[in-house]
């Protein structure tokens, strides 16, 4: 997996400025010297100590892997030890139990029932092995489309496009924030000299405007076909600096995407098992993307599931295992979906354009409020989050092959970035097909 890897955390990465950024992609410092010196640049915020917690542990650094790569990786793993293993088209629709020991009839969409030892529903965010579990209705949505299937709408909805651009920082960057008044862009290096973007918006849900192909789903039609979705995102980042737009223009306009954000408190009071069936992943612990961590936490559910049910010997254990990998897991991922959910809640109702004593482009409390966020986001928690976060690593510390890969890593970012530049200036920027988020085709 890391052999795939493009690394971020090595790199600098962390929030800017929406509106201070000069526009030229340009390197500076963050610390607070800009209050006494007005020619000290205040481009960047705030960097995250990446690296640092990583090394800390030993462990790989933070990086991003295509989803197409990694479900490749993942499926030529499982079929050495059962080459018929995946089959498509036909997903779970209900279950039954059949009692301790017995295992359960899976009930598919074509009306299979499928006879198993264990259930294990990793079906996403509207899990139909959930909705069997916790008596809830697929997809069922409130009036005001702020509940749906037991899930909470977060009050943000988020674009999201791709692009293949050579920028000033373009090898010194991974991952940006750029914070401003309600709203927050982000952009992170994903490798072959492509950018990805997401520009997050407090709107009301099914505040619709671009077509959804997130999580392998088809890709709808746009509400408005004639309606340049580039234009409109830029139309809501009036006065924020060149680099949002520059990434912004460089975009195809038919790939733009939308998503509405949902997640669910942590079930606390009710267990992930039911008999012989487990949820794991989205299914149960969707959580705000702001860490990065829905796609990881959903490993880590997989490797202490796996590690649990190599140590079940007998099949009339596998209740008693499933409730105690419920147990193990429980508490670290609720964390997490605290942290995700606070990190989203934070920048858009409590941060916005840092006050400076050199202009007037912060001046609401928020303003003065983000300014004195600086020093213990920087030295206090920032550091705390990133090393919570790395310190689940049952196999250990890996100096020596992190760093190795990262070298080498290094050489190919920049033959393969060199080659999409080259390209692009030749043919000019094409979507990336009908979703970059599409799940790989078996």
């Amino acid at each position: 997996v890391m052999e795939k890897f493009t690394y971020t955390g090595t790199r600098t990465c962390g929030i800017k400025d929406g509106l201070r950024a000069d526009g030229s992609f340009r390197m500076t410092g963050d610390s607070l010297a800009y209050l006494w010196d007005p020619e000290t640049p205040a481009d960047w915020f705030v960097k995250f100590p990446l690296k640092q917690c990583a090394d800390l542990y030993g462990l790989p650094y933070t990086g991003v892997i295509n989803r197409p790569d990694l479900q490749e990786i993942l499926i030529d793993e499982c079929k050495k030890i059962k080459p018929d293993f995946i089959q498509n088209g036909n997903p779970v629709e209900s279950y039954e139990n059949r009692g301790k020991g017995q295992g359960v009839d899976v009930k598919l969409a074509d009306g299979t029932i499928v006879d198993a030892d264990v259930l294990v529903g990793s079906d996403g965010i509207w899990s139909a092995v959930r909705a069997k579990m916790y008596g809830e209705e697929i997809k069922k949505s409130s009036n005001n489309l702020k509940k749906r299937q037991g899930c909470t709408y977060s009050g943000y909805t988020v674009f999201a496009g791709e692009t293949v651009l050579k920028t000033a920082d373009y090898y010194e960057t991974g991952y940006k924030v750029y914070i401003g008044p309600q709203r927050y862009f982000v952009t992170s290096d994903v490798g072959d000299g492509r950018i990805q973007w997401y520009a997050f918006f407090a709107l009301p849900p099914g505040s619709k405007k671009a077509p959804s192909g997130w999580g392998g789903s088809t890709r709808d039609e746009q509400a408005d076909p004639e309606e340049n979705l580039v234009e409109y995102i830029k139309s809501l980042h009036e006065g924020w600096t060149d680099e949002v737009m520059t990434v912004l223009d460089a975009t195809p306009p038919e790939s733009v995407e939308q998503r509405d954000l949902y997640d669910r408190p942590p079930e606390l009071f009710r267990s992930w098992a039911d008999g012989n069936v487990v949820l794991m992943g989205d299914a149960v612990h969707p959580m705000m993307p702001n860490l990065g961590q829905g796609g990881c936490q959903a490993i880590e559910d997989a490797y202490v599931l796996s590690e649990t049910l190599a140590a079940t010997k007998t099949t009339a254990k596998i209740e008693d295992s499933l409730q105690d990998f419920y147990n193990k897991r429980i508490l670290r991922v609720s964390i997490v979906q605290f942290l995700s959910r606070l990190a989203s809640d934070l920048i858009i109702n409590a941060f916005d354009t840092p006050w400076s004593p050199h202009d007037n482009l912060g001046k609401s409390w928020k303003s003065y409020l983000t300014f004195f966020w600086k020093p213990l986001l920087q030295y206090a928690i920032f550091p705390a989050q990133f090393a919570y976060l790395y310190s689940f690593h049952p196999t250990g510390r890996m100096d020596e092959i992190s760093e190795k890969l990262e070298s080498r890593w290094k050489v190919e970012h920049f033959k393969t970035a060199e080659e999409a530049f080259e390209r692009v200036e030749k043919e000019g920027q094409k979507s990336a097909g009908p979703s970059f988020f599409e799940k790989a085709a078996v």
